[in-house]
């Protein structure tokens, strides 16, 4: 792939601002989670294995364990700084989570995994950079994966249907970043906040797609149950299951 924006996130810097300053902005984030667990408790079979993919510093593999204490985990990310913090945060789980880094953006990253599949392939706030034919291509892939019965859970940033819409997410995004620089006590003005939201360096990664679209991709590859989950302007869960 030519001239690709994501690999920003390979910047030590761009990580680290974003793990200290942005992620515990993100609005309803411990919703979005807790959606996630509740759907994958809802399963009828054991969870034994799942798969995070673009896992960044593991915060949703952390949540799975912690709810699944039994299950074991594949953590994949191409950011090396992104992993070292995964591996930071899950390094008491060594017996049972593995760190891989690979590049979903080829399609070759599936061969790391060798002939594994997982009752649960997770994703947060990731595959949205790449562009929309790949984005189907890997929800492709996520199917071979899954065992039967098996669930895909995307917790994503997908577009806004107008404007207007899109207008009114950046003013709550930008109200919970002022929110947290205050509890933080970074004493920083909701304008210079404004500022740097607006002159983000990894903006021009963001790909966005509907929700709507994008669960009729799955739809049309073969999942079941698929829906749009949780959904607050620009902030998503959706998915679906591979048959039984």
């Amino acid at each position: 792939m030519i001239n690709r924006a994501d690999t920003v996130w390979q910047s030590p810097a761009l990580v680290q601002t974003y793990l200290d300053g942005v992620r515990g902005a993100i609005p309803l984030a411990k919703e979005q989670i807790e959606v996630m667990l509740r759907l994958l408790t809802a399963r009828e079979n054991p969870m034994q294995n799942f798969l995070d993919i673009g896992c960044g510093d593991g915060v949703l593999a952390a949540a799975i364990f912690a709810r699944f204490p039994e299950s074991e985990g594949t953590l994949i990310d191409f950011s090396e700084p992104m992993l070292k913090a995964a591996a930071t945060r899950i390094d008491h789980l060594k017996n049972k989570a593995g760190v891989i880094q690979a590049d979903y953006a080829k399609p070759d990253w599936i061969f790391k995994l060798g002939t594994q599949q997982f009752d649960a392939v997770v994703s947060g706030f990731s595959i949205h950079h790449q562009p929309d034919e790949r984005k189907r291509s890997l929800y492709s892939e996520i199917f071979s994966l899954l065992k039967p019965g098996g669930s895909f859970i995307n917790v994503e940033h997908v577009s806004s249907p107008t404007k207007w819409i899109e207008s009114v997410y950046e003013e709550q995004f930008i109200d919970s970043l002022y929110a947290f620089s205050e509890r933080k006590g970074w004493n920083k003005t909701r304008q210079q906040l404004t500022d740097e939201f607006f002159n983000r360096p990894d903006k021009e990664a963001n790909i966005l797609a509907p929700v709507e679209a994008q669960c009729e991709w799955l739809r049309t590859i073969g999942f079941r149950d698929v829906d749009c989950y949780f959904k607050i302007f620009e902030l998503a869960v959706f998915g679906g299951r591979r048959r039984a």
